[in-house]
Protein backbone atom coordinates (compact mmCIF):
# COMPACT_ATOMS: atom_id res chain seq x y z
CA UNK A 1 0.00 0.00 0.00
CA UNK A 2 1.38 3.39 -0.89
CA UNK A 3 1.35 6.35 1.45
CA UNK A 4 -1.40 7.93 -0.61
CA UNK A 5 -3.59 4.83 -0.33
CA UNK A 6 -3.00 4.65 3.44
CA UNK A 7 -3.89 8.31 3.85
CA UNK A 8 -7.09 7.78 1.90
CA UNK A 9 -8.20 5.12 4.37
CA UNK A 10 -7.96 7.50 7.32
CA UNK A 11 -11.07 9.59 7.20
CA UNK A 12 -12.12 11.99 9.86
CA UNK A 13 -15.73 11.67 10.83
CA UNK A 14 -18.01 14.33 9.32
CA UNK A 15 -19.37 15.16 12.78
CA UNK A 16 -15.93 16.34 13.87
CA UNK A 17 -16.23 14.18 17.01
CA UNK A 18 -12.66 13.80 18.27
CA UNK A 19 -13.38 10.36 19.70
CA UNK A 20 -13.25 8.93 16.18
CA UNK A 21 -9.55 9.87 16.13
CA UNK A 22 -8.99 7.33 18.92
CA UNK A 23 -10.69 4.65 16.84
CA UNK A 24 -8.57 5.73 13.85
CA UNK A 25 -5.41 5.35 15.93
CA UNK A 26 -6.36 1.75 16.70
CA UNK A 27 -7.25 1.09 13.05
CA UNK A 28 -3.83 2.32 11.96
CA UNK A 29 -2.12 0.17 14.59
CA UNK A 30 -3.87 -2.98 13.31
CA UNK A 31 -3.32 -1.88 9.69
CA UNK A 32 -7.02 -1.92 8.89
CA UNK A 33 -7.03 -5.72 9.05
CA UNK A 34 -10.52 -7.13 8.66
CA UNK A 35 -9.76 -9.88 11.14
CA UNK A 36 -9.48 -7.15 13.79
CA UNK A 37 -13.20 -6.35 13.63
CA UNK A 38 -14.04 -7.63 17.12
CA UNK A 39 -11.10 -5.83 18.72
CA UNK A 40 -11.98 -2.65 16.82
CA UNK A 41 -15.58 -2.84 18.02
CA UNK A 42 -14.31 -3.21 21.59
CA UNK A 43 -12.12 -0.13 21.15
CA UNK A 44 -15.02 1.85 19.69
CA UNK A 45 -17.30 0.81 22.54
CA UNK A 46 -14.63 1.73 25.09
CA UNK A 47 -14.32 5.16 23.47
CA UNK A 48 -18.03 5.89 22.99
CA UNK A 49 -19.62 3.74 25.70
CA UNK A 50 -21.81 1.93 23.18
CA UNK A 51 -22.08 1.19 19.45
CA UNK A 52 -24.70 3.01 17.40
CA UNK A 53 -25.33 2.62 13.66
CA UNK A 54 -23.04 5.55 12.85
CA UNK A 55 -20.13 3.94 14.70
CA UNK A 56 -20.79 0.52 13.13
CA UNK A 57 -20.88 2.10 9.67
CA UNK A 58 -17.66 3.99 10.33
CA UNK A 59 -15.83 0.84 11.44
CA UNK A 60 -17.20 -1.13 8.50
CA UNK A 61 -16.05 1.44 5.97
CA UNK A 62 -12.61 1.69 7.55
CA UNK A 63 -12.18 -2.10 7.46
CA UNK A 64 -13.88 -2.40 4.06
CA UNK A 65 -16.51 -4.76 5.40
CA UNK A 66 -20.19 -4.78 4.45
CA UNK A 67 -22.60 -3.41 7.06
CA UNK A 68 -24.22 -6.84 7.40
CA UNK A 69 -20.91 -8.40 8.49
CA UNK A 70 -20.21 -5.68 11.07
CA UNK A 71 -23.76 -5.73 12.43
CA UNK A 72 -23.79 -9.54 12.50
CA UNK A 73 -20.64 -9.70 14.60
CA UNK A 74 -21.71 -6.85 16.89
CA UNK A 75 -25.11 -8.39 17.61
CA UNK A 76 -23.72 -11.89 18.11
CA UNK A 77 -21.56 -10.95 21.10
CA UNK A 78 -23.46 -9.85 24.19
CA UNK A 79 -20.73 -7.60 25.52
CA UNK A 80 -21.57 -5.03 22.85
CA UNK A 81 -24.33 -2.53 23.61
CA UNK A 82 -26.26 -0.36 21.20
CA UNK A 83 -27.68 2.31 23.48
CA UNK A 84 -25.93 4.64 25.85
CA UNK A 85 -25.62 2.85 29.19
CA UNK A 86 -26.44 4.30 32.58
CA UNK A 87 -23.81 5.84 34.81
CA UNK A 88 -23.29 2.36 36.29
CA UNK A 89 -23.70 -0.99 34.55
CA UNK A 90 -24.55 -4.34 36.09
CA UNK A 91 -24.43 -7.33 33.76
CA UNK A 92 -25.45 -10.71 35.14
CA UNK A 93 -24.26 -13.82 33.32
CA UNK A 94 -27.13 -16.24 32.75
CA UNK A 95 -25.14 -18.98 31.05
CA UNK A 96 -25.63 -22.56 32.18
CA UNK A 97 -23.11 -22.56 35.06
CA UNK A 98 -24.31 -19.19 36.34
CA UNK A 99 -27.96 -20.12 35.94
CA UNK A 100 -27.47 -23.29 37.98
CA UNK A 101 -25.68 -21.27 40.69
CA UNK A 102 -28.47 -18.68 41.04
CA UNK A 103 -28.03 -15.99 38.40
CA UNK A 104 -31.80 -15.50 38.14
CA UNK A 105 -31.93 -14.74 41.87
CA UNK A 106 -29.30 -12.05 41.36
CA UNK A 107 -31.21 -10.51 38.46
CA UNK A 108 -34.40 -10.51 40.53
CA UNK A 109 -32.65 -8.99 43.57
CA UNK A 110 -31.01 -6.18 41.61
CA UNK A 111 -34.15 -5.53 39.59
CA UNK A 112 -36.33 -5.35 42.69
CA UNK A 113 -33.81 -3.52 44.83
CA UNK A 114 -33.20 -0.74 42.35
CA UNK A 115 -36.46 -0.71 40.36
CA UNK A 116 -34.85 -1.49 37.02
CA UNK A 117 -35.89 -4.31 34.70
CA UNK A 118 -33.26 -6.49 33.08
CA UNK A 119 -32.34 -5.09 29.68
CA UNK A 120 -33.18 -1.51 30.65
CA UNK A 121 -31.74 1.60 32.22
CA UNK A 122 -33.33 3.39 35.17
CA UNK A 123 -35.26 6.51 34.19
CA UNK A 124 -32.72 8.68 36.00
CA UNK A 125 -29.88 7.09 33.97
CA UNK A 126 -28.05 5.89 37.07
CA UNK A 127 -28.04 2.12 36.39
CA UNK A 128 -28.29 -0.25 33.46
CA UNK A 129 -29.13 -3.87 34.28
CA UNK A 130 -28.42 -6.43 31.59
CA UNK A 131 -27.91 -10.14 31.17
CA UNK A 132 -25.52 -12.10 28.98
CA UNK A 133 -25.60 -15.74 27.93
CA UNK A 134 -21.99 -16.32 28.96
CA UNK A 135 -19.09 -14.08 29.92
CA UNK A 136 -16.54 -16.89 29.85
CA UNK A 137 -15.84 -17.07 33.58
CA UNK A 138 -17.81 -20.21 34.39
CA UNK A 139 -15.46 -21.22 37.21
CA UNK A 140 -16.57 -18.11 39.12
CA UNK A 141 -20.31 -18.75 38.74
CA UNK A 142 -22.50 -16.93 39.32
CA UNK A 143 -20.75 -14.00 37.64
CA UNK A 144 -21.71 -10.33 37.64
CA UNK A 145 -19.79 -7.61 35.80
CA UNK A 146 -20.33 -4.35 37.71
CA UNK A 147 -18.85 -1.28 36.05
CA UNK A 148 -16.33 -3.51 34.27
CA UNK A 149 -15.23 -5.41 37.39
CA UNK A 150 -15.90 -9.15 37.41
CA UNK A 151 -17.53 -10.32 40.65
CA UNK A 152 -17.76 -14.06 41.08
CA UNK A 153 -19.34 -16.42 43.56
CA UNK A 154 -21.40 -13.69 45.25
CA UNK A 155 -24.86 -13.93 46.77
CA UNK A 156 -27.75 -11.78 45.55
CA UNK A 157 -27.47 -9.76 48.76
CA UNK A 158 -23.76 -9.12 48.23
CA UNK A 159 -24.40 -7.95 44.67
CA UNK A 160 -27.23 -5.64 45.76
CA UNK A 161 -24.89 -4.19 48.39
CA UNK A 162 -22.10 -3.66 45.81
CA UNK A 163 -24.50 -2.00 43.36
CA UNK A 164 -25.81 0.27 46.12
CA UNK A 165 -22.26 1.20 47.08
CA UNK A 166 -21.48 2.07 43.45
CA UNK A 167 -24.64 4.15 43.09
CA UNK A 168 -23.77 6.10 46.23
CA UNK A 169 -20.31 6.76 44.80
CA UNK A 170 -18.61 4.98 47.66
CA UNK A 171 -16.78 2.31 45.75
Amino acid sequence: MTTTEGAARVATHPSGDDRFALVDKHLKRVRYAQDQLIETLHVAQDVFGYLDNDILTYVGRALRLPPSAVYGVATFYHLFTFEAPGDHTCMVCTGTACFVKGADDIVEAVSGGFEVAAGTTKDDGSLTLSTARCVGSCGLAPVVVLDGAVLGQRSPEEIVDRVGTALRGEG
